[in-house]
């Protein structure tokens, strides 16, 4: 859920090698007034990022070749995922998965910013190239 391809961006984690902790309200202290997201884990095999987004900001409707799960730290999204009836309702402490080859998006709801991490394969980003994939104007 980073948004941009590695290419196009340099990330430096968070957490690796030497700093294998970290706290989520010293981010949001240190980040300020969302929306942001920073990368916590950049490895050989995996990509985790930290996302902040206040309520009425959804991101882009996308899709992904690896499968994608979620941790909701806080706050309240909805997340819309390809053949799924009715949106999945995340709120802090709950896990969502995201199966590959399936489009979703996610929508932050209630009074306080929602805060989650997402975790997927090294490299991957988010890609539009099939019917209803669109990025944010």
């Amino acid at each position: 859920d980073a948004g941009l391809p590695l290419a196009m961006a340099v990330r430096v984690p968070l957490m690796e090698t030497g700093r294998l902790w970290t706290r989520v309200e010293e981010l949001r202290a240190r980040k300020g007034t969302p929306p942001w997201s920073e990368a916590l884990v950049l490895t050989d095999d995996i990509q985790a990022f930290i996302i902040c987004q206040p309520p009425g900001h959804p991101n882009d409707t996308h899709y992904h070749l690896h499968d994608e799960w979620w941790v909701v730290v806080a706050g309240d999204i909805d997340w819309y995922i390809e053949d799924e009836p009715k949106p999945i309702r995340g709120r802090a402490g709950d896990f969502v998965f995201g199966p590959k080859n399936r489009w979703h998006h996610l929508e932050p709801r209630g009074p306080e910013p929602s805060i989650r991490v997402a975790i997927n394969a090294r490299g991957e980003f988010h890609r539009y190239d099939r019917p209803g994939c669109k990025p944010l104007p």
